[in-house]
């Protein structure tokens, strides 16, 4: 079977289950879009980058309501241990409000660490990362606030050994957001999907995220309320480019992991 028709029947099937779950539970389905450049360090040359935009709906293909700008510098400390900063700009509107400007805007600058580890054919990414916020809100009021973060994320080739040009494989991860000021354990992130690496270049995702978030709890006007959580599902398509290097005389091996 031709392995790119193989990947995109596996793509097909993962968002035909994603858009039946849709219709079971209207209402609580959005998209996040999401497209990024790499140029990933090489044992000649160790430092690296990346730049991506990300767009994200309210509903399903609809409702466009959020944006992020984003881009970092890596430095590889060893093949499996790259540490990167980074930063960004986040965007929040109100559905089908657009042309009146951002509800609130995020300034965002982080350090990260990632650790991945190779086994025979399962690949871990353990991600760390040390946020530090600037919010601007529509009413001329600031705020500030530090997150910390990991990421447990596994990759699993499905026709290859190793991931590289021509291969399907799946990918799994669960993180989690922790708020030194409360909640402190303030989101929780799962995500499950499909990809395909066409070639060393290009890498396509499709796949479902759930986001939930936990609020403190609270005493307002003479009532306790207790902490409550919001949570959404998401269907993601994620592409990415990652541009070689003219001088590297080898082709490591690279987990094609989302940047968000």
């Amino acid at each position: 079977m031709n392995k790119a028709a193989c990947a995109v029947g596996l793509l097909g099937a993962l968002l035909g289950g994603i858009s039946q779950a849709r219709a079971q539970t209207p209402g609580t389905w959005g998209t996040w879009f999401i497209g990024t450049v790499q140029l990933p360090g090489t044992p000649e040359n160790k430092w690296g980058g990346y730049a991506e935009v990300q767009a994200r709906t309210n509903g399903l293909f609809s409702q466009y309501f959020y944006n992020e700008l984003k881009g970092g510098l890596s430095y590889d400390l060893d093949k499996n241990f790259t540490v990167m900063l980074a930063g960004g700009r986040y965007a929040t509107y109100k559905p089908r409000e657009v042309g009146e400007g951002p509800l609130n805007t995020e300034a965002r600058l982080w350090l990260q660490i990632t650790l991945n580890q190779y086994m025979e054919r399962l690949r871990v990414e353990h991600r760390y990362r040390l946020e530090q916020r600037w919010f601007n809100y529509s009413g001329d009021s600031t705020g500030t606030r530090n997150r910390l973060r990991y990421r447990l994320n596994t990759f699993l080739p499905l026709n290859k050994s190793a991931i590289g040009p021509g291969t399907v494989f799946l990918s799994v991860y669960d993180e989690i957001f922790l708020n030194p000021k409360g909640p402190v354990f303030e989101r929780n992130r799962v995500y499950a999907g499909a990809g395909y690496q066409f070639n060393k270049h290009l890498t396509a995702q499709a796949g479902w995220v759930h986001q939930a978030n936990y609020n403190l709890p609270a005493y307002k006007q003479g009532q306790f309320i207790p902490q409550n959580t919001s949570a959404k599902n998401n269907v993601v398509l994620a592409f990415t480019y990652r541009l070689g290097r003219r001088a590297a005389t080898t082709a490591p091996e690279h987990l094609p992991s989302q940047q968000d």
